[in-house]
């Protein structure tokens, strides 16, 4: 009997192209789909974490709060102010007539009853995120600042001695609310700046810029991101006191009025005048700084402009003298007052309802 060869596996052959490959019977079968009786594949399983609690709870947050207060009381407040504004920076910038009787005339006659809101969009666009910024970094700053006083005064600060002086550093002499109101105008002012030249440049030349998209690209055009900032320099000179005293006027107010009337906090009206006294104050002390900034940002469009803020300054002087440099005060002050008391009332109302935790500061 013919002797049987011993059993190979039976391979099968694959062809590629005029190629033959022999293909091993166990990997071929790998091949094969699996069956309901086969072994289930490797499986991957990711889990997303629930994060409804963390998210609810970070939005509950006295900072989130804040920071929610600030953009929804400054957008009421503009929309009802928004006239004003416009008038204000007409006068300012040097625009039509002098006073604020005529410039409303001069705004109906040319443009209509929404020339008196020319630029709200961007007002708006602009003043929410400012606002926002701005009352949270006060806050937070001023909170900060607070505590870091009082974990001084309990290590009475770093001391230092040269030769037979001892030199105590100490915080206690500065004030955390100044210090809180720059941080909020600085921080406010660099992160919306461009959103405060793309309105300046709707609301005195909407015959050149008619559009917000228009009013872009046109100035991207004609300086690129950086003509966005023009005017950065001076905005802050002048924000800087402004910011410092408006908020620095407030609590000072509001803590002396407390304490003569022996009482926690403010009602609604009396945050309405002293947020009008704090306003009235700041803006009278810094008024020329921000007629000299309005000229150099918008200068360029009549063609004259100033090559830095001690020429606007000496422009200002010599074409309309010393008064020239509060041209336009009463229209600010009649804007700057209602929107200061009322911005601090719808601010304090919205903390009220806002955050979960209520702390009298």
């Amino acid at each position: 009997m013919p002797q049987k060869s011993p059993s190979l596996p039976q391979n099968r052959y694959r062809v590629f192209g005029n190629m033959a490959l022999v293909v091993p019977k166990e990997l071929d079968e790998l091949e094969k789909p699996f069956s309901l009786h086969s072994p289930k594949p490797f499986e991957i399983r990711f889990q997303v974490p629930d994060l409804r609690v963390p998210i609810r709870d970070f939005l509950r947050t006295r900072e989130v709060g804040e920071f929610l207060s600030g953009a929804l009381a400054g957008a009421m407040t503009k929309a009802v102010l928004a006239p004003l504004e416009t008038i204000r920076t007409r006068m300012v910038v040097g625009v039509g007539s002098k006073n604020i009787t005529g410039s409303f005339i001069e705004i109906i006659e040319q443009q209509g009853w929404q020339g008196l809101w020319a630029g709200n969009g961007i007002n708006m666009l602009r003043i929410i995120p400012t606002q926002a910024i701005e009352l949270g970094t006060f806050e937070c700053v001023k909170r900060t600042m607070t505590s870091a006083q009082e974990k001084w005064k309990q290590i009475e600060g770093p001391k230092f001695q040269i030769g037979h002086v001892n030199v105590n550093f100490s915080l206690s002499w500065v004030s955390p609310v100044a210090v809180a109101g720059a941080a909020a105008g600085i921080v406010s002012t660099l992160a919306c700046h461009p959103l405060e030249v793309l309105k300046d440049r709707l609301t005195v030349s909407p015959d050149i810029y008619p559009s917000l998209s228009i009013a872009i690209s046109k100035i991207y055009k004609d300086g690129g991101v950086g003509a966005f900032y023009a005017g950065l320099s001076p905005t802050l000179v002048g924000m800087l006191p402004y910011s410092t005293c408006y908020y620095f006027m407030y609590e000072k107010l509001k803590k002396s009025y407390c304490q003569s009337k022996k009482k926690k906090s403010l009602n609604r009206p009396e945050m309405l005048v002293v947020g009008a006294l704090a306003g009235f104050t700041a803006s009278t002390i810094s008024f020329p700084l921000e007629v000299a900034r309005k000229r150099l940002m918008v200068g360029a469009l009549q063609g004259k402009c100033p090559p830095n803020m001690v020429a606007a300054f000496a422009e200002v002087i010599r074409d309309e003298g010393l008064m020239g440099l509060y041209r336009g005060w009463g229209a600010s002050c009649l804007k700057v007052m209602p929107a200061s008391g009322i911005t601090w009332t719808f601010y304090e109302a919205w903390k009220d309802i806002l955050l979960v935790e209520k702390r009298i500061l």
